[in-house]
């Protein structure tokens, strides 16, 4: 596996694989890498020529700094993960390569996109992670990009960004990996503690659920049931429980509204924010 800390050495790198003929698949990550990353890696290998793995802990993302500060920091685990995998490219960058003093971001229209669930409770978040990716994508110019379901708001947004670029980039969104028990994986789970690890696959239990509920009750009363059964487990604090349209991750009011309806979820145990989502209905 080759290792770039600098923007030109990977750029010069990627421009003659592109010369080359050879389609070239990037996967955007903050390290602390899990299964759920190496899917994302083992489906750029499988569909590309090249497999790109970035490991940047993006500060402008991060609104609370204790947040970024504690985010876990593996760089040894995730080489060696990586080179398992047989990614062919790790890019490990500094925040003044990603950043230079120059750099000019362009603005980007979400709507009302940007604005609920993560983007009201995480003000500024959203414009940190607009920015690390329009500047990654800049840098590597891939032919497709992978991201994770899990982080389901963010993709929408990068969706539409990609869009707004008129880039040839292809968005590639990969399944929730969970573990046995349900729990979605997250580089934050190793922060639980042994109690909060007991509990916290009653999130996904708890949006499982939904879709039943649903064929009895409406879209507001199990909005309401879950969040109460949810703030009754020991430690839990849920932040925010919606049942969304997909497209424009505004709630809604009946099943029926909309052909793509996801639930996402954000729930505090102990001093750990845990998100996660299921989809509920997407007809094609």
């Amino acid at each position: 596996m080759l290792l770039f800390k600098k923007v030109d050495q990977l750029q010069a790198y990627l421009s003659k694989q592109r010369a080359k003929g050879l389609q070239i698949g990037y996967t955007p990550t903050m390290g602390a890498l899990h299964q759920g990353h190496a899917s994302l890696v083992e489906k750029a290998k499988a569909e590309n020529d090249i497999s790109v793995c970035s490991i940047f802990v993006n500060p402008t993302q991060f609104n609370d700094p204790a947040d970024l500060e504690k985010y876990p920091r593996t760089e040894a685990q995730d080489i060696d993960l990586l080179t398992q995998l047989g990614n062919d490219v790790l890019f490990y960058p500094s925040a003044e390569e990603v950043y230079p003093k120059d750099i000019v971001i362009p603005t980007f229209d979400f709507g009302p996109i940007d604005k609920v669930m993560e983007g009201f409770y995480r003000p500024g978040h959203f414009d940190g992670v607009v920015e690390v990716v329009y500047r990654l994508l800049d840098i590597t110019k891939p032919d497709r990009l992978y991201m994770g379901q899990k982080d389901f708001q963010q993709f929408t947004l990068i969706y539409h960004m990609i869009k707004q670029m008129n880039s040839k980039t292809e968005l590639v969104v990969c399944p929730i990996i969970r573990e046995e028990d349900g729990l979605a994986l997250s580089s934050r789970n190793v922060r639980l503690t042994a109690g909060n690890r007991a509990n916290a696959p009653i999130i996904s239990k708890t949006l499982s659920s939904l879709n039943d509920w649903l064929q009895k009750d409406t879209v507001r009363t199990v909005k309401e049931k879950a969040i109460a059964l949810l703030s009754e487990v020991p430690d839990f604090k849920p932040e925010y429980l919606d049942i969304v349209d997909g497209y424009t991750l505004q709630p809604i009011s009946d099943f029926e509204e909309s052909p793509y309806i996801v639930a996402c979820a954000a729930i505090w145990t102990g001093d750990i924010r845990l998100i996660d989502n299921i989809i509920l209905k997407k007809l094609e």
